[in-house]
């Protein structure tokens, strides 16, 4: 990988590191999916405010914008309001576990849709990052127990990482046929916040504000910073080095959550997170340089 890579790979990394936390001031009063459409429709407004301003193509043909329409729905919509809704029954440690698992399905999905290889060294890293993963959450998962209300949470959360792979797949796919990241990150998130509001308006959820600073600070945080900075630059990397080695900031982001849980909420480190950390860095390295060397051969 270049330096620039690297740099596209540590923002949505560092960036998605911390939301984990604040999604935590999201969730309460106001539903999880109309925190959903809340957070999408505004980072779709700023982000074409910005294309139109910088004067970037925004004359696109119908068939573009239903790849942007997907990519929307799967991307920033479902599977957020998925995500929101199990972090309300479960801890975002085990979220964060069976999210993990969206490099397999990257991996799958890349082979069959846009007929990548899959091959042993990239699924090794995988397994290496997953297993990290897990250690880091050892004691949440010990602690998860699967009743009945738990199997429907654990559907979500497969749910929702199914709906995020395909959209990363739709996003290398859409690129591929030069519609640049920006303004299709633009239409796909206000896509997706429209079509989250529509179904708010379908199941006749409560139309409520949080006017509280915690709540509105954090969705200006996720808004613009988890939003629109960070998947302009993991969608611009997926593009250039793939889905399949992309989607292994989805494994650090949790290392960078229990950092930042550790100054804000006392977490306490053990062995097996030390071991986690280390075998989660392992699998990135793995990857990362395997697609320096192809890059380099």
């Amino acid at each position: 990988m270049t330096t620039r890579q690297f740099i596209l790979f540590a923002i949505p990394s560092l960036i998605w590191g911390s939301t984990w936390y604040a999604i935590k001031f999201q969730l309460g009063t106001v539903d999880p999916l109309l925190s959903v459409a809340y957070r999408f429709m505004l980072a779709g407004i700023l982000l074409l405010a910005y294309c139109f301003a910088s004067g970037r193509k925004m004359k696109f043909r119908l068939r573009e914008h239903g790849l942007m329409l997907l990519l929307g729905l799967c991307l920033f919509g479902i599977n957020y309001w998925f995500v929101y809704q199990a972090e309300t029954i479960l801890t975002s440690g085990v979220v964060a576990v069976i999210f993990s698992l969206i490099i397999f399905f990257n991996i799958f999905f890349n082979a069959i849709l846009l007929k990548g290889k899959i091959k042993r060294d990239v699924l090794l890293a995988a397994i290496l990052g997953v297993g990290g993963t897990a250690l880091l959450f050892k004691n949440e998962l010990s602690s998860f127990n699967l009743g009945t209300g738990d199997w429907t949470v654990l559907l979500l959360c497969l749910g929702g990482l199914t709906f995020a792979s395909l959209g990363n797949i739709i996003s290398a796919y859409k690129q591929k046929k030069g519609i640049p990241v920006l303004p299709a990150n633009a239409f796909g998130m206000l896509y997706g916040g429209l079509a989250m509001f529509l179904l708010v308006l379908l199941l006749k959820k409560p139309l409520v504000f949080e006017a509280t600073a915690s709540y509105g600070i954090s969705l200006l945080y996720l808004a613009i910073f988890g939003s629109i900075v960070a998947f302009s630059t993991y969608l611009k990397l997926l593009g250039e080095i793939g889905p399949d080695r992309s989607v292994y900031i989805a494994l650090i982001t949790p290392a960078i959550a229990l950092l930042i849980s550790t100054f804000f909420e006392g977490y306490r480190w053990d062995v097996y997170a030390v071991l986690g950390i280390l075998l989660l860095f392992s699998g990135n390295i793995l990857a990362l340089r395997l697609k320096t060397k192809k890059t380099s051969s």
